[in-house]
């Protein structure tokens, strides 16, 4: 009888006889427990366990993008970037991301983890304005382009329009009209954000009327032959033609012209020899720009003390940059060149925004890039409070907005003080303040190599996507990167 029943339990065909359950038989004899053990745990790396490779069980973070690191909880590898995160998973409203931390904490490496993993997927990256330099050696490493930019090393000249003359010789219809009027916006934008950098002040209305007039002016007389430069523009202005001077109202008086010309034309004329920014951006185009590679401006030339300069450097760069993205999607977009994926970085924000008032309405020109055009955006600086340290409120908010509308916020460590502003823009549980607040604490001395221990925080980044948890995550670098990230050769003793 005990086997009829064992045998019948067994096939489960008589269902008045006892079932098994998850804790064992039921009823006497049966051996149930009171509790379910849990299933013993080991961990290992993928060769020690190499036969359970690919685990079963999921990680908890998604396993798509460029592998940045490890999780500080769990251990596991995490796959983060902002292009793969929006055109693979979903993550993302838009593929863009802000970079926030303390300095010497690894804030351009995780970017330069992205960069280049994103090459490997055919996505090029461009640095729109290396100041250090942080990416010149990856570029080159990846067989990109590097053009050199300063006093006595390149010039840009911010009249060029690129490609897109070209191309526009290229496209018909709507779409030619379309690609030379951005082309004439982004110039008049870059001549005006050039005279705000220099007067510390944006140019006035009247003043930005009589640039465009003039540009328009310079188009007609040069076409598709020599590309103007800022000397053109000027002698323009002073010759007031008749276009010139309908849009600055000066009612047939040419006296009346000269003087409301008169700054705009010294500011100008500021630009195209020895002032503050020398003639950088007064020559024509030393190399240009190619957008079948990746793509690095090196201005590491220009000093730390000449803020200006460098300023204006990085809004150069961003809209010749930007620009030519732009002329490349215009031609994909007809069928006429293949269509390309980029990653743009723009680092070091902080220095644009605070040279002059009225920079963040260039810089947000700039940088409002559709979604719909394969690009990826990487905004990069050290506090919210740079961008807090803006003189109008006017500017403060539109600045903040940089941050509430990337699709990804990555943070390094960060000061108590930084907090309260953070959490306005970015939703922060108060374990990942504390997170945040501890890694940027300052490094202890290693009295057994008689040197100063790395920092607590050192490759520590929190990832933030809306209103999830955070992803705490570690970045070591690859044999291989060791080379392109390091940023002190010039302490590096000979071999």
């Amino acid at each position: 009888m005990a086997r009829k029943a064992e045998k019948t339990r067994g096939r489960g065909a008589d269902p008045s006889l006892p079932q098994a359950t998850a804790r064992g038989w039921p009823g006497r004899g049966g051996g149930m427990v009171g509790y379910v053990d849990p299933a013993p745990e080991w961990r290992g790396t993928s060769v020690q366990v190499c036969g359970l490779w690919p685990f079963g069980a999921g990680a908890g973070t998604p396993m798509v993008g460029v592998p940045l690191g490890r999780d500080l909880d769990s251990g596991a590898t995490v796959c983060c970037d902002p292009v793969s995160w929006f055109m693979r998973t979903g993550l993302l409203a838009n593929p863009s991301m802000f970079v926030l931390g303390r300095p010497g904490l690894g804030k351009s490496t995780v970017v330069r983890r992205m960069a280049l993993g994103l090459s490997g997927y055919g996505v090029h990256p461009l640095i729109f304005g290396d100041l250090k330099p942080d990416y010149v050696d990856l570029i080159r490493a990846i067989g990109g382009q590097v053009i050199s930019l300063g006093r006595g090393r390149g010039h840009l000249n911010v009249l060029d329009p690129g490609e897109s003359t070209a191309a526009a010789a290229r496209l018909t219809g709507d779409a030619r009209r379309q690609l030379l009027a951005a082309t004439h916006s982004r110039r008049l934008h870059m001549v005006s954000a050039l005279v705000t950098i220099l007067r510390s002040e944006p140019p006035s209305d009247r003043e930005e009327t009589v640039l465009a007039a003039a540009l328009d002016v310079l188009d007609d007389r040069h076409g598709a032959g020599r590309t103007p430069v800022l000397a053109d523009l000027v002698q323009v202005i002073k010759e007031a033609p008749e276009s010139v001077r309908a849009v600055a109202l000066d009612r047939g008086d040419i006296t009346r012209y000269r003087d409301i010309t008169e700054n705009l034309e010294a500011s100008l004329t500021a630009l195209l020899g020895d002032g503050l920014l020398g003639d950088s951006f007064a020559r024509p185009t030393t190399e240009p720009m190619k957008l079948d590679r990746p793509v690095c401006f090196d201005v590491s030339s220009i000093d730390d003390s000449e803020t200006l300069l460098q300023a204006a450097a990085l809004l150069s760069c961003w809209s010749y940059g930007f620009g030519a993205v732009s002329t490349a999607h215009a031609l994909a977009d007809a069928g006429l060149e293949p269509q390309r994926n980029h990653f743009l970085v723009m680092d070091e924000l902080w220095r644009v925004l605070q040279a002059g008032r009225g920079l963040v309405d260039r810089v947000n020109a700039l940088t409002r890039l559709d979604r719909q055009r394969g690009v990826g955006l990487a905004m990069v600086t050290h506090t919210i409070g740079d961008l807090l340290a803006l003189p109008t409120e006017e500017d403060r908010i539109k600045a903040k907005g940089f941050v509430e509308r990337a699709g990804m916020v990555v943070c390094a460590g960060l000061p108590p003080a930084e907090m309260p502003q953070l959490a306005q823009v970015v939703e922060l549980t108060e374990v990942e303040k504390r997170l945040l607040v501890d890694w940027s604490t300052p490094p202890a001395w290693d009295s057994s190599r008689s040197r100063q221990a790395d920092p607590p925080g050192l490759g520590n980044f929190l990832v933030k996507v809306g209103s999830r948890p955070g992803i705490p995550v570690h970045v070591d670098l690859t044999a291989g990167e060791l080379d392109v990230n390091n940023t002190n050769k010039r302490w590096n003793k000979p071999a």
